[in-house]
């Protein structure tokens, strides 16, 4: 366990889930052996970069040929050899950092090989929570930056799965009595890879799931009094042997890395972002009084008697993440420069003569005592962190969040091995071989960015999102809850919008009218991907038509029926009003968007006039708007109304349409885009109601008995094949059919 269970959860990891082989290139290249560095920095002086670079990359080369040079076993010992676990993981993460500045050590073969040789997965697999274990998590930095260099999908693809299980529970409507992530170490192991993904993905559920999960535990595990953190419940009430609280060194160096490394990743409007900057600043206050005077920290931080002596890895990640927020503007510089750079002299010279760090805690949970042969590979991941902030105290601050890496060329999939100088014919003839079939492999297999030139990647659903044009921000995480949503648009030529979490509409006002005669009084029907309010958002752009990440409008109403318009029927035309006169909104949100519009009035042949007014309601969780309408007319004689859904909406090419009067269950599925996809459109009507099915050259048209002055209702709904819910004409129209409107006639005033 991250310092975690110790030795029994470590053994019991390594018997169940077995190791492969190492690659070739893992366990036979020759390791990288720097030269000597000194270890003797002066403590009262910002030391010279070059020279702290150097001692980075000789131990981080001593720690790569160590590990390189140990056979690994299928069972065994998961503490000293490279592992899928968090020890591994550690020292690798401060790897991905290393590698960004220098790479004298190999630390870029060393990522590369450890990722190829676990395939880019996680271990954990025997059981649910040790699918959830934030160790079994920490591995993924490393992926993470191996993806961000090279963009290949499928070095992030095994991580993303593991994430997506894993998010549900740390957001748990109601917080279970036991956390996800109980012990205080767990939170520099798995939040930042979390956090790292939102920005990987632009999809911000991975922080806020890891948000979540990090303040239940806060609630557990802060003591306010001290300005520390708790290992674990178990250690609340827990005394040292002289009677003090038990605050482990380590432990809380967890917690400082883990929020330096969240922030590098979070949004500076994160709505708790300040909360991560109090702590941090609240628990290097409270460090900065525990430094012993040898610029180390006591294993157990409260009694530096029990256990005796200083401990190196704390102190490590205590002196980087002081440095770490002096170099982001986040802790005062003359307040802890001392303090780091004290810590960053000691640290230096507790390098023993193998050059490796000295005085690591070996894994455990809880203070322990330390000798000057005591190395882990996670101590040399803190020296590797805090040398790389040293190394910046002398430049200007740098902002937050910081930019992932750019792309860098990727090493080869295959390269054809070097044919030997004294190779037979038969021997020249298999390598010949052998190069034509990869070449045919090259030649003949499918390749997304050859194949989809400019496609997105498939969703988990197997969708391809139509090429994106200028990706909409996604806003803050308090506002994507699922919403419906009117707003009269202005500024949009008097539209009215309205949508929920799964459907999207709008109805034109007079000032089109006025800026593109006739206009229509048609209603349109947009495609949408999130649950959260797009409309406003996708307008702002200044091209509602593209698709900008969360939704699209690709249905052309025309002066047709759209998606639910509707006209008088009479000597088999169709008679229609102009746009909206009058609005009314009378609910805009959250569970409900509610609001009504006058239509004037307008002529029906030459004997007639009537108008109209009618109500919309959308409700969260339908694809439905409920409409009542009501007529009036200078004629008391009953009205035949035509209730129509537009023919040819996204292209001129054939739909399918079914009509089924006896339900009253109308559906549309027009043609497929091959970028854009289909509208689904669907009108439900009461049967009793309906006069005839009819249709014109532009319409499907349901014709229904209407008397003036009586309200009547009817539903109007629609779907897009590259939303969420609906992707194919059978499962919009199982959907249609499963309704059970009502057809009732609100009361007057309801």
């Amino acid at each position: 366990m991250a310092t975690g269970h110790g030795f029994r959860h470590a053994v019991l990891l390594a018997a169940v889930a077995p190791l492969v082989f190492l690659s070739p290139a893992l366990s036979h290249a020759a390791p990288v052996q720097p030269p000597a560095t000194a270890t003797t920095f002066d403590a009262k002086h910002i030391p010279e970069p070059a020279r702290v670079l150097a001692l980075l990359d000789a131990t981080a080369a001593k720690q790569i040929a160590v590990l390189r040079d140990r056979k690994l076993a299928l069972t065994g010992d998961v503490v000293q050899t490279l592992t899928a676990n968090w020890i591994s993981a550690a020292f690798l993460t401060s790897l991905t950092r290393l590698t960004r500045v220098s790479d004298v050590s190999g630390g870029n073969a060393m990522l590369r090989d450890t990722a190829q040789h676990f395939n880019f997965a996680l271990q954990g697999s025997q059981s649910a929570h040790s699918m959830l274990d934030a160790d079994n998590i920490a591995l993924g930095e490393t992926y993470q930056e191996l993806y961000a260099r090279s963009g290949w999908e499928g070095e992030l693809a095994p991580l993303k799965q593991r994430l997506d299980y894993v998010t549900p529970y740390l957001q748990l409507d109601t917080a279970p009595n036991r956390l996800v992530w109980w012990w205080c170490d767990a939170l520099f192991m798995a939040p930042p890879v979390f956090a790292r993904m939102s920005v990987l993905t632009g999809d911000p559920t991975y922080l806020k799931a890891a948000d979540t999960q990090w303040w239940r535990q806060t609630e557990r595990l802060w003591s306010p009094t001290d300005g520390l953190y708790f290992r674990d419940a178990r250690f609340i009430d827990r005394r040292s042997k002289n009677g003090k609280r038990v605050f482990w060194s380590r432990g809380n160096g967890w917690v400082v890395g883990g929020i330096a490394r969240v922030l590098e990743s979070m949004p500076v409007d994160y709505p708790s972002r300040h909360k991560y900057v109090d702590t941090l600043r609240t628990m290097s206050a409270s460090l900065a009084k525990l430094q012993r005077p040898d610029g180390l920290w006591s294993a157990n931080l409260l009694d530096a008697q029990d256990p005796p002596g200083a401990e190196t890895s704390g102190s490590a990640f205590f002196v980087y993440a002081m440095a770490w927020g002096i170099n982001h503007g986040l802790l005062d510089r003359k307040t802890y420069l001392p303090v780091v750079l004290r810590g960053w002299s000691a640290l230096a010279g507790a390098v023993q003569p193998d050059g490796l760090l000295g005085y690591v805690q070996l894994p455990g949970d809880q203070p322990w005592p330390t000798k000057a042969d005591d190395h882990a590979m996670y101590g040399t991941a803190g020296l590797i962190l805090a040398g790389l902030e040293v190394m910046k105290l002398g430049q200007p601050v740098t902002a937050l969040p910081l930019a992932e890496p750019g792309r860098q060329p990727a090493p080869p999939a295959w390269a054809p091995p070097p044919v030997p100088a004294d190779a037979t014919p038969e021997q020249r003839a298999a390598y010949q071989r052998r190069i034509a079939e990869h070449q045919a492999v090259a030649d003949l297999a499918f390749e997304p960015s050859r194949d989809m030139p400019g496609a997105q990647p498939p969703r988990a659903d197997g969708i391809v999102n139509p090429r994106i044009s200028l990706p909409l921000k996604t806003p803050p995480a308090d506002q994507q809850a699922a919403r419906a949503t009117v707003r009269f648009a202005p500024y949009r030529f008097d539209d009215i919008l309205w949508e929920n979490d799964r459907t999207a509409h709008r109805i034109y006002g007079p000032a089109l009218e006025a800026e593109e005669p006739p206009s229509s009084s048609g209603i349109d029907a947009w495609g949408k991907l999130v649950a959260w309010p797009f409309m406003e958002r996708q307008l702002a752009t200044g091209k509602q038509h593209d698709f900008h990440g969360e939704g699209i409008d690709f249905y052309n109403v025309n002066t047709f029926r759209g998606a639910g318009g509707l006209g008088v029927w009479y000597d088999h035309k169709l008679w229609t009003s102009r746009n909206w006169a009058h609005h009314t909104i009378l609910k805009d949100g959250p569970d409900v968007a509610d609001f009504s519009v006058d239509y004037a009035p307008w002529p029906v042949d030459v004997g007639r006039k009537v108008w109209e007014s009618r109500r919309f309601t959308l409700p969260t969780g339908t694809n439905f708007t409920r409409m009542v309408s009501t007529f009036q007319s200078d004629s008391p004689a009953p009205l035949l109304v035509g209730i129509g859904i537009q023919k040819r909406p996204t292209a001129n090419a054939p739909a399918r349409y079914v009509a089924d009067r006896a339900t009253g269950r109308f559906t549309f599925w027009g043609p497929t885009d091959p970028d854009k996809g289909a509208m689904g459109v669907a009108l439900m009507v009461d049967p009793g109601q309906i006069a005839e099915v009819t249709e014109d050259a532009d319409n499907y048209l349901v014709v229904v008995k209407v008397t003036p002055g009586k309200p009547f209702v009817y539903y109007m709904g629609a779907t897009w094949s590259k939303g969420r819910d609906f992707h194919d004409a059978a499962s919009w129209e199982a959907y249609v059919k499963g309704q059970n409107p009502s057809f009732a006639v609100p009361a007057a005033g309801k």
